[in-house]
């Protein structure tokens, strides 16, 4: 199908092309970019499905097709956001790398094995184009104050925890989005390994991811990796515990009708302790808190005037502009590895178990 017709009016501002048009475009990047218009211009809109695809493109009067490889040859394009599902963005990343653009934004995680990250990383460097991956709380101006706040504790840290508590994401989907469609109720078969294993394994890729880059500035070495505990929390979430470089790491959440949301970080170390509390993925206002004690003290910065999605956002328009350095490759390659090293060590755990 070809791309729809726009007007051609010539902007300063950066093209920005979207591969995919589901609920993480529609509800949290649209509505990011839209408090950025001075910066960013949605150019193009690719989905598979052609409907949809229109359909959100309408919203920001955007080019649509249902092909990548239209929406990576519009000249309007400059940076390509990838929000499709996993399995895709190893092969997308690279392919907006060799057609030349200014960045690529690349939704978590940006690959799905050790060997697809190297590969992305090679083309990355021999193309220079830069990538971001959208593991939004690491640019989230709590965080960011967070590291100037914490002294000597990732040197010093010995326990370090995640806790998420949220409601389902479909309550605030389907109030967003063009597309409504879920799939049949009921819930996993728990007495089954296999699928308790790969119910943690989508905990790990698809919510944890979030803050292991977070927790890995804990966490610099992680080859001696143990999982101690791998558990599913009905009715969705999962209990980690973790062992690696002398550090304990509990990582928790709980997927339910919750009237209060929480989602904390916090890093203890003998004399001292972090504790950031960000916002829910879908709450388009504000930033995470960061509180840092030590000596008896509390210093707290935050909440600041946006969230980590918009952070992304600046970040790359940053990027683009020359004014910013983009992620280093390698740090991207151990993020994706150690989530890839629990997700295995997990697995072992509970089939282990089952014996």
């Amino acid at each position: 199908m070809p791309p729809t017709k726009r007007s051609d009016e010539i902007s300063s501002r950066i093209g920005v092309g979207f591969l995919g048009a589901g609920p993480v475009t529609q509800a949290i990047h649209l509505p990011s970019l839209s408090r950025l218009t001075d910066l960013f211009e949605v150019t193009h809109v690719m989905d598979v499905d052609a409907d949809v695809a229109a359909a959100v493109a309408s919203r920001v009067d955007a080019a649509s097709s249902t092909s990548m490889d239209q929406l990576l040859g519009d000249p309007r394009v400059e940076v390509v956001a990838i929000c499709s599902p996993h399995k895709f963005h190893a092969a997308q990343v690279i392919a907006a790398c060799r057609a030349g653009k200014k960045a690529v934004l690349c939704e978590k995680p940006f690959a799905v094995s050790a060997e697809e990250a190297a590969e992305i990383a090679s083309v990355s460097a021999e193309t220079g184009v830069p990538i971001v991956v959208g593991a939004m709380h690491a640019f989230d101006p709590g965080w960011l104050a967070a590291e100037k706040l914490w002294e000597t504790l990732p040197e010093t840290a010995h326990t370090i925890r995640v806790s998420v508590v949220l409601p389902p994401n479909a309550r605030f989907e389907d109030f967003a989005t063009e597309v409504i469609a879920r799939p049949a109720g009921g819930w996993p078969d728990y007495s089954d390994p296999e699928v308790i294993a790969a119910t943690l394994e989508g905990g790990v890729l698809g919510l944890a991811i979030h803050d292991l880059p977070l927790v890995r500035r804990f966490v610099p070495t992680f080859d001696d990796l143990q999982v101690l505990r791998a558990e599913v929390v009905r009715p969705w979430g999962y209990v980690f515990l973790l062992r690696a470089g002398g550090r304990t790491i509990e990582l928790s959440a709980s997927v339910n009708a919750t009237w209060k949301p929480d989602w904390t970080l916090e890093a203890t170390g003998p004399d001292s302790t972090l504790r950031v509390t960000f916002t829910p993925s879908y709450v388009q206002a504000g930033s995470a808190v960061a509180e840092f004690t030590a000596g008896g003290l509390t210093k707290v910065a935050g909440p600041f005037d946006h969230n980590g999605y918009e952070g992304e956002w600046r970040r790359i328009a940053g990027i683009v502009h020359g004014t910013e350095e983009a992620p280093e490759a390698g740090a991207l390659i151990e993020d994706l590895r150690f989530a890839l090293v629990t997700v295995d060590g997990a697995r072992a755990h509970v089939l282990e178990a089952a014996v």
